[in-house]
């Protein structure tokens, strides 16, 4: 059964490729996909660059 008190996120790739939208992609509407993606995902970008931080250092 999974720990339903933990905060589950997407897979580190998925959210590579959010970031990747966002910041390299030169679209647009890229851009503001990948940025409405992590905002969905982790409820702002800041505590998105949390998580890659602390995984880095995992």
């Amino acid at each position: 059964m999974l720990d339903s008190s933990e905060t589950q996120y997407p897979p580190l790739q998925l959210i590579q490729t959010w970031v990747w939208m966002m910041i390299e992609s030169g679209n647009p509407e890229l851009q503001d996909k990948g940025r409405d993606n992590l905002i969905l995902a982790f409820g702002s970008l800041a505590k998105a660059n949390e998580y890659l931080v602390q995984d880095i250092k995992k």
